[in-house]
């Protein structure tokens, strides 16, 4: 066994454990080798690959949450052939290790069900329920047309400024452990606006006048894709504009050969996952947000 950092010619063999451990999470190899080679700016991002044999059988990586101020260790998981012989533990420590080094003393991490007795071994307690649910695209039927007054439009069309200025109009009560910061430019633009596996002809959003006042993002990988946004800006909720625009993402990339879509939420979002459960989509997952001191 050897826990090391990860190196760009680890991402194919990282998205494929992924998908094999977690086939309801999208990202796709470009994306996760521009993850490892180029991380996001003032995270102080690092990623860890545990081998067994010569062949990647764990990852994990670790930084700086510029929004929640916290440390976060991010998908940590092992290969299920390769449990229960340390990889596990050494990439914690390795993670840990890392956020430790930035003066980090509380981080974040998310864990199954199943693994949540190892989360409390290293000091983390669950503190929310997330949901993942999926989407067969196969039978999904074409979106009632938008309300009066509003247009929805790709992504491709959209303003860079216009669309950050709505994400962060949008996010300010999201659900998470501590009141959320808006995500800094550089990072939101890292995260959506670069980001390769944005799918920019299925994403939407919706338009009064020129003003986008809710939107729908997806990412995409292969025939896959998932939910990374889908929020209203405060004044304009509960006109129905969240479902409008995500049944039209939702459209657009079964139409361009998607099959699967696939979501998460907090248990606590409410509106939105009556928005998903109207939409169709069927829960495959749980895991829980978790919090320590290291």
């Amino acid at each position: 066994m050897t826990i090391r950092p990860a190196v760009p010619a680890d991402a194919a063999p990282v998205v494929a454990l992924r998908t094999s451990v977690y086939p309801y999470l999208v990202r796709g190899e470009h994306a996760t080798r521009r993850l490892i080679t180029s991380p996001p700016p003032g995270e102080d991002w690092a990623g860890f690959v545990a081998e067994r044999d010569g062949e990647v059988a764990g990852w994990v990586a670790a930084y700086r949450n510029p929004r929640s101020g916290l440390g976060q260790i991010s998908l940590l998981h092992v290969h299920p052939s390769a449990r229960r012989q340390g990889l596990g533990a050494g990439l914690f420590a390795a993670a840990a290790g890392h956020l430790r080094s930035l003066g980090v003393r509380r981080t974040a991490a998310t864990t199954t069900v199943e693994a949540v007795e190892f989360a409390r071994r290293f000091g983390f307690a669950p503190t929310r329920e997330l949901r993942y649910s999926a989407l067969d695209l196969a039978a999904f039927s074409a979106p009632s047309p938008a309300p009066d007054g509003i247009r929805l439009v790709p992504m491709r069309d959209l303003d860079e400024q216009a669309l950050y200025a709505a994400d962060m109009a949008a996010a300010t009560d999201e659900p998470g452990d501590v009141p959320g910061q808006p995500s800094p430019y550089p990072t939101w633009r890292y995260e959506i606006w670069d980001n390769p596996g944005m799918d920019r002809d299925a994403s939407t959003a919706a338009l009064a006048g020129s003003e986008i006042v809710s939107f729908s993002l997806l990412v995409r990988d292969g025939d896959r894709v998932w939910s990374d946004m889908t929020a209203t800006v405060p004044p304009w909720r509960g006109r129905g504009l969240a479902r409008a625009v995500k049944a039209e993402a939702l459209h657009r990339a079964a139409a361009n050969g998607v099959r699967t879509a696939f979501t998460s939420n907090d248990e606590s979002n409410v509106p939105m996952l009556a928005v998903n459960t109207r939409l169709g989509y069927r829960p495959v997952a749980t895991q829980l947000a978790c919090l320590a001191d290291l």
